[in-house]
């Protein structure tokens, strides 16, 4: 396999190996890490299709490899931004779907704007918090590939996971949200993954564990929410 990389658009954590796809890819195929080329947004497929204008992150520790992927792509409405950090990109790009779920949650609990400016900027925290924790790698997340992409699905009209995440304040059952919806919200699955993975290293993420409360063990959203609200800063 000497020579191949992988390209990565999914973001998640393999279920029963706790590994995100990159590492667990690798691994699989006996290629090293730095083969690894991870894509990132904020780039719904829905604003692709109607050509508005997208930033990509192309990521890896290969800086030469990262540049032949993005020089391919070449639209007009498209501007590739090359980055060396593919672990943090694919770590954001999981914690924000999450995120996503919970803002979802709480638009389906009728809290306003104002809450979900301090939910977003206290989740922003949170993963800046795992990411440190996790490699110590010094980063700046202010910028598209992390709190961008991150954004997009707190606030946008096209993200699965603040949809879901609606339909789950609103009072339906995670089985009943995924088939009405008909659609992947992968903050579902990714959730379990990473708060395993804090509890592991021992940290505190108060939204993430809101989260995955709500969803994996079945507490009620409002009765979550109103212990989250103090916890929030």
């Amino acid at each position: 396999m000497e020579g191949k990389q992988l390209l990565m658009s999914i973001k998640g954590i393999v279920p029963r190996h706790g590994m995100i796809p990159s590492d667990f890819l690798s691994k699989r195929f006996g290629l090293s890490p730095r083969s690894a080329v991870v894509i990132g947004g904020p780039c719904h497929a829905e604003e692709v299709a109607l050509e508005k204008k997208t930033y990509v992150t192309i990521a890896a520790e290969d800086r030469m490899a990262a540049e032949t992927i993005a020089s391919s792509i070449r639209l007009d409405f498209i501007r590739t931004i090359v980055n060396d950090d593919p672990m943090g990109v694919e770590i954001a790009a999981i914690m924000k779907n999450i995120i996503g779920v919970a803002c979802g949650i709480a638009h389906g609990l009728n809290y306003g704007d104002n809450f979900q400016a301090v939910l977003v900027s206290n989740a922003l925290g949170e993963v800046a918090q795992f990411l440190a924790k996790l490699d110590g790698k010094p980063r700046s997340l202010a910028n598209s590939s992390y709190f961008g992409d991150l954004l997009v699905t707190a606030y946008s009209e096209f993200s699965r996971n603040r949809m879901f995440g609606q339909m789950i304040g609103r009072g339906y059952s995670v089985h009943v949200a995924q088939k009405e919806m008909n659609m992947v919200a992968e903050g579902y699955y990714a959730v379990e993954g990473i708060y395993t993975m804090a509890r592991k290293m021992k940290q505190e993420l108060p939204v993430i564990s809101t989260v995955y409360r709500i969803l994996y063990n079945k507490i009620s959203p409002y009765v979550e929410f109103k212990l989250l609200e103090q916890k929030l800063i």
